[in-house]
């Protein structure tokens, strides 16, 4: 099991920065991933950027150029700078962390933690 702490989430005004983190503890392997969604009301959760161990990251285009996803492996924590928010940033942020299997890459795990909110004003 791994159990996911968010915090960071807040109200901002349109154009304001917001740093999410997310501290992971549990039994965590050494290939994994961990990522930040969102859920804006009445729309699917999306996702916003992802990091694997090594460093490789992912971002969906509307994070690309205003968010950085990084990651502290000795604290297994994730982090979610945000740039320049405006108000469709507007959403429920999670907070995900992925398992696998080294050896051949099969699932070993999925987690979400309880959300924070972010709230972008216009």
């Amino acid at each position: 099991q791994v159990q996911l702490v968010e915090s960071g989430g807040g109200l901002v005004q349109t154009g304001g920065s917001l740093r999410l983190s997310c501290a992971a503890s549990g039994t965590i392997t050494s290939l994994n991933t961990m990522g930040w969604y969102r859920q804006a009301p009445g729309k699917q959760r999306e996702l916003v950027a992802s990091i694997r161990n090594d460093g490789t990251t992912n971002y969906a285009d509307s994070a690309k150029g205003r968010f950085t996803i990084s990651r502290d492996n000795a604290k297994n924590t994730v982090y979610l700078q945000m740039n320049s928010l405006k108000p469709e940033d507007t959403a429920v942020y999670y907070c995900r962390h992925r398992n696998w299997v080294a050896s051949d890459f099969r699932p070993a795990g999925d987690y979400w933690g309880q959300g924070t909110q972010v709230t972008v004003s216009s």
